[in-house]
């Protein structure tokens, strides 16, 4: 009987080896892929339950070790690929708006040395704004009048369309005999 409890006992023993193993072998696959090291996808990795991690002190803090080394070199590179990216996008947007900037500026420019030009050569003036206004208000003047007027006539039509219903309406009656 004394065989049988030894034949467990070192069946155990090697159940428990083999996976420390997996364990050891899926924590070095992990950190050279550069995957996420945790105790969980170590775990998930080896085909083990993560207390099984968490009882053996030394799996534990090997994988521990594996994580802070891991954070230590990927994330540098990570977060500097990304704040690059970051100021790639923000130098191309500032310099997108910066060249909008710049056409508005030569088209201003390109304006008031046509104008001043145009003044210096007497080729002509520009055209006087008391004069554009003055022709405005009389323009606005007249378009108002003459709303007025077709609505006066509007109601002029409305009016003799009326008369000639209530004219045809007496024409078609039946005259009494």
């Amino acid at each position: 009987m004394t065989d049988t409890p030894t034949a467990l006992t070192q069946a155990r023993q090697q159940d428990s080896d083999a996976r420390r193993r997996r364990v050891l072998t899926a924590l070095a696959q992990l950190a050279t892929a550069g995957e996420t090291l945790n105790i969980s996808s170590v775990a998930r990795a080896a085909r083990v339950h993560r207390s099984f991690i968490h009882r053996h002190n030394d799996l534990h803090a090997a994988v521990l070790a594996h994580a802070a080394r891991a954070a230590d070199t990927g994330n540098d590179a990570t977060v500097s690929r990304t704040s690059l990216q970051a100021e790639l996008a923000n130098a191309t947007e500032r310099s997108r708006r910066q060249a909008a900037y710049i056409t508005e500026l030569e088209d201003r420019l390109s304006e008031a040395l046509g104008e001043a030009v145009w003044r210096e050569t007497g080729l002509g003036a520009p055209a006087d704004l008391d004069t554009l206004h003055r022709q405005i208000t009389s323009l606005q003047q007249e378009v108002t009048e003459l709303r007025r007027q077709l609505t006066e006539r509007t109601e002029e039509l409305e009016a003799a369309r009326a008369a000639s219903r209530e004219l045809m309406a007496q024409l078609n009656r039946p005259k009494p005999s």
